[in-house]
């Protein structure tokens, strides 16, 4: 049977009917399809909705999907967003929709997510040594001329595991040395000549193609300003060696990619000053938290603070729970935990408190805790706070926001749900 198209496939995530699988959402819904609930426009506060339950701005994320499609136009950059923030096929085409490459991603299963919906462009940010997995990649790049696949390699074993999975590939797999950000750091080739090395072992090998190099920034030892640009320069200057000795002849393009969503205004910075190449170099920025920021870890971070004249993104996620239990005057707990909420960078904020239709700022309410279901709540003299409420709670880091829900409902500013968001994590 034919593979759907990604337009079939995205057509058919509305035709899914709502069940238990999907939290927070109506009980008498179930049994709608996603298409005829998000048809009926309810609102988040009176429409049914049971909490806890992940709420995505839909004015938000528009806002940050212009604001980062601009950045990358400014600044002369490819955009491929890191898609295991999300993976939401939705949220994929979106981005595309405004201008991203393609999609980033870490493992097999997420690129047979992106590839189901119609991803044409996937930048593998991971050395790929699963042989069961090269083979369905050889078989995708042999199927369709049009897909581009890019990944990691960063040591002449990894290169040789390839190889061996790959003999009788009808095309070559294209690869980037990574280029590790620092003793101590993650994945990546600690040394230039150790650089040389693995590029001289693809140069060896049918199966492989050596188009770039490509880092994480990120994972810079005690990482500030200067130490990322560094770390950036090395990078950049890999490839022109590569360039200069020949190791680059017959490609098309170089790809030089970093960028998390940390410090990727050092990224255009140091790729802006990457000299003229023998091909046109595909300056490929990968960060993925944009899409909708957060309240903790990125709102701090963000390099849109260092650089206010960019612009500014915006926390498109709120996690709404209800107050089940005010013990003490110093005490509440709300029906949200840790498997609701991120919270392996900081604890959800509390920001707002509804009741009775009205929303006020949840002054004297400190998270203090995460249970398994439960949110603990410190409250001081001047917490207005009852059982029944609704809190609304800002969440920090969203790559571990978007896992724990597989269904968002995706509302504007006045609560009314006009499409919902899956994810396939």
């Amino acid at each position: 049977m034919p593979r759907a198209t990604g337009t079939e496939a995205l057509a058919r995530l509305a035709e899914e009917r709502v069940d238990h699988r999907f939290k927070g959402l109506p009980p008498d819904a179930e049994g709608l399809t996603v298409a005829e609930l998000a048809a009926q426009r309810r609102n988040l506060f009176t429409g049914g909705f049971t909490t806890p339950v992940l709420a995505l701005s839909a004015e938000r994320l528009e806002h940050n999907l212009a604001l980062m499609e601009t950045y990358a136009e400014r600044h002369g950059l490819a955009f491929a967003p890191h898609g295991k923030t999300s993976m939401a096929p939705r949220l994929f085409q979106r981005q595309i929709e405004h201008g991203a490459w393609g999609i980033t991603l870490a493992v097999p299963h997420q690129v047979w997510v992106a590839r189901a919906f119609g991803v044409e462009r996937i930048f593998l940010a991971n050395e790929l040594v699963d042989p069961a997995a090269l083979r369905r990649v050889a078989d995708e790049l042999a199927a369709d001329p049009d897909f581009r696949f890019v990944c990691y390699v960063d040591s002449v074993r990894g290169v040789g595991l390839m190889d061996a999975a790959l003999r009788g590939a009808a095309r070559p797999v294209d690869v980037v040395v990574e280029l590790a950000a620092g003793e101590g750091a993650r994945t990546g080739v600690r040394t230039e000549a150790e650089c040389a090395a693995v590029a001289d072992a693809v140069a060896a090998v049918p199966t492989l193609r050596l188009v770039g190099v490509a880092g994480y920034e990120g994972e810079v030892p005690r990482a500030d300003t200067a130490r990322v640009t560094a770390y950036l320069r090395r990078l950049t200057a890999l490839a022109a060696d590569f360039d200069k000795s020949g190791r680059f002849a017959g490609v098309d393009e170089i790809v030089v990619s970093a960028g998390g969503s940390a410090w990727f205004d050092a990224v255009a910075d140091v790729f802006a000053e990457i000299p003229e190449l023998s091909a046109p170099v595909l300056k490929l920025l990968r960060s993925g938290a944009y899409v909708s920021h957060d309240d903790g870890h990125y709102r701090r971070l963000t390099p849109f603070a260092r650089v206010p004249q960019e612009g500014a993104l915006e926390p498109a996620f709120r996690l709404w729970a209800q107050v089940v239990s005010r013990p003490s005057p110093e005490q509440a707990f709300a029906n949200a935990g840790k498997r609701d909420a991120a919270h392996d960078l900081d604890l959800p904020e509390a920001q707002v408190v509804r009741r009775d239709g009205a929303e006020r700022p949840a002054d004297g309410v400190t998270v203090t805790g995460l249970s398994d279901q439960h949110a603990w709540l410190r409250t001081t003299g001047e917490a207005d706070l009852e059982v029944g409420d609704w809190v609304g709670f800002g969440l920090s880091h969203p790559c571990t926001s978007f896992d724990k829900w597989q269904l968002i409902p995706l509302a504007e500013a006045d609560g009314t749900v006009v499409d919902y968001i899956r994810t396939f994590f």
